[in-house]
């Protein structure tokens, strides 16, 4: 979009959004990955979420990393990153600031690097700090942070006695009561919650009867698990609604009609990820996509979309299909 239009701007925790489009960690690096390609523009998103930072500079997992399934991609970096003082000191002294908002990603194993990270980005230029509770801690025989609420709330509770900057829970949906969860994480101090993180599947080479992944299982994203996040995003909102906390819908969208029916089921923002890999140039079309919803419909700010979610009464849940 050479020039943004206005009807697409919004505000989020705070923060001035050009568009509701956010670029999602580990799928535009530093924020550089795509602007060799000609074409691509930052100022096409409202923000860019930066890959996941550790305290100390990590390698990441074995090879294959990634792999390509139905419908979808399975993933397992590790993290792979040089450490939060190299991406203070060196990255973020490239990015312009001027193009779009730019938000960290917290990663840690222990409460207590969450805490040293987060302070090492409050002392900084980044917008806003997004937590990645997916993490493992090792303290606790490696369980997830964010598939214990308790212990989700532990680490936002934590991060934010840690900064000022607005704080974003990556929620993971591989846990039973993701809406309880983010409950707890809002009255931990979460000012915004990302809806959601990968889910975690496997894919396996029958001739050598091995894993394709080399860290065995991975997380799965893409077009695949977009009902189940739609539908997770409408449980959170029935949540985050009340305390006015923002979501950002993210989980397999790859066309205007995706992002806007995640907008409908609650959230303020959308992300984009795994659809960059196959169309870098999707940024626009999905922009043009909301604007065209918002004049076939009569209404005036993208804002107007999120939540507008017309239930068919009575609501329930089914397990079955006959």
């Amino acid at each position: 979009m050479a020039d943004r239009n206005p009807r697409l701007a919004l505000e989020f925790c705070g923060m001035p959004f050009a568009t509701p489009l956010v670029l999602l960690s580990g799928c535009v690096g530093f924020g550089e990955e795509y602007t060799r390609v000609a074409g691509f523009s930052n100022r096409d998103a409202g923000a860019i979420c930066l890959k996941g930072t550790t305290d100390q500079r990590r390698l990441g997992n074995p090879p294959h990393r990634v792999y390509e399934t139905p419908a979808g991609m399975l993933n397992a970096i590790g993290l792979q990153n040089p450490g939060v003082d190299t991406v203070v000191d060196e990255i973020l002294p490239t990015l312009d600031f001027e193009e779009t908002r730019f938000i960290a990603n917290v990663s840690g194993s222990t409460l207590e690097e969450y805490i040293e990270v987060t302070k090492r980005f409050d002392d900084s230029p980044i917008d806003a700090i997004e937590i990645n509770i997916s993490c493992p801690n090792v303290k606790e025989g490696g369980v997830a942070f964010g598939n214990d609420p308790a212990m989700s709330a532990r680490v936002v509770e934590a991060c934010r006695t840690a900064t000022r900057k607005p704080l974003i829970t990556k929620l993971s949906p591989n846990q039973t009561d993701i809406a309880g969860n983010a409950r707890l994480c809002i009255e931990a101090g979460s000012d915004g919650l990302a809806v959601i993180n990968t889910l975690m599947g496997m894919a396996i080479d029958i001739e050598a009867r091995r894993p394709w992944i080399g860290n065995n299982q991975g997380g799965l994203s893409g077009p695949a698990i977009k009902p189940i996040a739609l539908l997770k995003v409408h449980q959170v909102y029935q949540v985050s609604k009340p305390h006015g906390v923002p979501i950002i819908g993210q989980g397999g969208i790859t066309t205007p009609e995706d992002a806007i029916e995640f907008l409908l089921a609650g959230a303020s923002t959308v992300g984009v990820g795994t659809a960059l890999f196959y169309d870098p140039l999707i940024l626009p079309k999905i922009n043009q996509g909301i604007l065209d919803y918002l004049d076939r419909h009569g209404l005036h700010q993208v804002a107007q979309i999120t939540g507008a979610l017309r239930l068919n009464a009575p609501e329930r849940a089914s397990e079955c299909s006959g």
